[in-house]
């Protein structure tokens, strides 16, 4: 009995360690290091190990993702851009360029508008959801940045714990070290459920509107914004007045970023939307 007390109290104490390690390497990386190690030095040496198996990112796996080794976690942290690739699907890929700011500034105003000033953190848009989802009386608006949306979808599970947690916020600060802000946007695009079985903005844009996302339109653009928040909620395949009134939440989301003025946010509200199917 005392053994096996021995034993749990060890591996809750290596954790421990474990997660101080990892701490101190981000904050090491984020306060400039040295080049030797420097986050992007690693992501060039990780360019002549193995390349990984091709995964689907964990959103799409049905079941939570296999269990990693400690080992693997430790390998997929330094050689971040590695990992991410063998989570990213290249079939369907739309580049940044492709697709409309109205997107880009839609996605960016509803989910973390503090997006290109936080390094994959923001506790001021923790306070700001708390305030908006109080106003609305429901949720609205999330409190993890886009750039932690993108860790958990590549690469975690569902489960709430603080160990996760931990994990996901190490993984967006990694992140934010080795890509920047447009690179993170577009993989983000790419990789979130929109809802009605549509993963990334290519397959969400054609399957709601029959466009390629180049051609979204500013209402199309807040719609689909609005969807990764609750998609099976507010797909408008499931329940096209819940997805009006989403879009009306981001459309007045994007006017409180300064990305519209309220001429433009209130044509957009009043102008029809025509769905694929």
């Amino acid at each position: 009995m005392k053994k096996a007390k021995k034993r749990k109290i060890y591996w809750k104490l290596l954790r421990f360690i474990f997660f101080l390690f990892l701490i101190f390497f981000i904050t090491f990386f984020l306060a400039g290091g040295t080049t030797l190690f420097a986050p992007r030095t690693w992501q060039h040496v990780g360019d002549f190990l193995p390349k990984l198996d091709n995964q689907p990112p964990a959103i799409q796996q049905l079941d939570d993702p296999v269990r990693i080794s400690t080992a693997d976690r430790i390998s997929r942290f330094i050689f971040l851009k590695r990992a991410v690739e063998s989570r990213t699907n290249r079939e369907g890929y739309v580049k940044l360029r492709d697709i409309p700011d109205s997107l880009q500034q839609a996605i960016v105003a509803v989910e973390d508008n503090r997006f290109y000033s936080h390094h994959g953190f923001d506790t001021e848009g923790i306070i700001r959801a708390t305030l908006v989802n109080l106003q609305y009386g429901q949720i609205e608006e999330g409190a993890s940045t886009i750039t932690q949306q993108l860790v958990k979808n590549l690469f975690l599970s569902h489960e709430q714990s603080f160990g996760r947690k931990a994990e996901e916020l190490l993984l967006a600060l990694d992140m934010e070290a080795n890509y920047s802000k447009d690179e993170i946007l577009e993989l983000y695009l790419n990789t979130i459920y929109y809802g009605s079985n549509f993963y990334g903005v290519s397959a969400a844009s054609d399957g709601y509107f029959g466009k390629k996302p180049a051609d979204l339109q500013l209402p199309e653009s807040a719609m689909l914004a609005g969807l990764p928040n609750a998609p099976s909620v507010y797909s408008p395949y499931v329940d096209f007045m819940m997805a009006k009134k989403r879009q009306f939440v981001v459309i007045d989301s994007m006017v409180r970023c300064g990305y519209l003025d309220e001429s433009t946010a209130e044509s957009a509200k009043i102008k029809p939307i025509y769905l694929a199917h």
